[in-house]
């Protein structure tokens, strides 16, 4: 049994480092010394962009104006709003716009985003589809970035940035230095060949290379861009591109969006079973280590704790291991039960770090529980 508990020990603790410190180390490394430089140019093909609303009467609105207003040629630009079985009047307001350039489909039966997807895709006219989300507000420059990365012959796809504001509790500036954080892991995968996502948020993708998403699929910002990196183009990030939304304040605030989203890499391991193997997915190994390893990192930690603790009695390793998570565990609570503790940055920071990671183990439990995730 001691064996065991050792093993158990080595192998969580190896995992752990690998997530969160081997990894992204290996990518800011390829990143510095082994570059693979992007070519943009000028360029400015005509661009659809495409919109999936459901229940979005209080946002879409401002949603379309501000992609009318972007900083792109308005005769090649053009908006398709799929409304998916919208009970309020979303479909309404984006036809009292007035503009030629805006279509609407309205569908009376709610289906999910990759079904409205896939249908405003084939309504497209443009040879960039412009991905985004109703909630976000895009820089004016946004697109004109993006179109300009995808000048790059070997770019099929490319990211914009997701920026946060009004941060103002602990827990939301925690949640905003690991956003930070990502976004440099990003910036890193695609400075040194492919990103293996994008932002939901704001993205683009040449419209040759989209392919009709599975029924239900959630994370079209992952199950895309490894389609096209499979297809042999480059998924960029081009972090000038911004986007902006609000930070969730509190821990139950960013839980549900949060579960969705990790259980959502479950689903697209059932839906694309081909993403794990390596001589089908030119990504594999970022894969595994940016996506699939982090669903596991919860039950890891769980197994480094149990297995510490069992061993805690015959080494100080062991016994200050044990120690060292259940004072992380003190002070996260602590900081919960007294904001002024809670604002200090290792306490936000720690707080952030086992928040998330239990959302990634309620996601499992969530998947387990429900496969319709894909109905918003």
């Amino acid at each position: 049994m001691t064996d065991l508990a050792v093993l158990v020990f080595a192998l969580s603790a190896l995992g752990l480092a690998h997530v969160f410190v081997g990894y992204p180390l290996w990518m800011l490394a390829l990143a510095r010394w082994r570059p693979r430089p992007l070519q943009p140019r000028a360029w400015k093909p005509r661009v659809t962009a495409v919109l999936a609303v459901h229940d979005g009467a209080q946002h879409v609105r401002a949603k379309l104006e501000n992609l009318l207003a972007l900083d792109y040629p308005p005769a090649l630009l053009d908006i398709v709003v799929a409304c998916d079985g919208c009970r309020d009047d979303s479909a309404t307001r984006c036809r009292q716009l007035g503009d030629a350039r805006v279509r609407v489909l309205e569908f009376a039966t709610r289906r999910g985003k990759a079904a409205c997807l896939n249908d405003a895709v084939a309504q497209a006219r443009g040879e960039v589809l412009l991905m985004t989300d109703v909630r976000q507000r895009l820089e004016p420059d946004a697109l004109r970035r993006l179109v300009a990365v995808l000048g790059d012959p070997h770019v099929g796809a490319v990211s914009g940035q997701l920026r946060l504001f009004d941060a103002q509790t602990g827990f939301a500036r925690g949640i905003d230095a690991y956003w930070r954080y990502e976004t440099l892991l990003r910036a890193s995968e695609s400075r040194s060949g492919s990103a293996i996502g994008v932002s939901g948020a704001l993205y683009a993708v040449r419209r040759s290379l989209f392919r009709p998403l599975p029924p239900g699929t959630v994370l079209d910002d992952v199950l895309v861009p490894m389609q096209v990196a499979a297809a042999g183009w480059r998924v960029a990030y081009e972090p000038a591109a911004v986007a902006w939304d609000g930070s969730s304040q509190q821990p139950r605030e960013e839980q549900r969006r949060k579960i969705r989203t990790l259980a959502g890499n479950y689903q697209l391991v059932q839906l694309a079973p081909w993403l794990l193997l390596p001589w089908r997915n030119p990504l594999w190994f970022r894969f595994v280590s940016h996506k699939l390893l982090r669903l596991l990192a919860p039950w890891l930690l769980l197994a480094l704790a149990l297995s510490a603790a069992a061993l805690a009695p015959r080494h100080a390793l062991f016994a200050l291991t044990a120690l060292g998570l259940l004072a992380v565990v003190a002070a996260v609570v602590a900081g919960r039960l007294l904001p002024a503790l809670g604002a200090r940055l290792p306490i936000r920071l720690l707080t952030a770090f086992c928040y998330l990671n239990l959302f990634a183990a309620q996601a499992l439990l969530a998947f387990a529980r429900n496969r319709r995730l894909h109905l918003w």
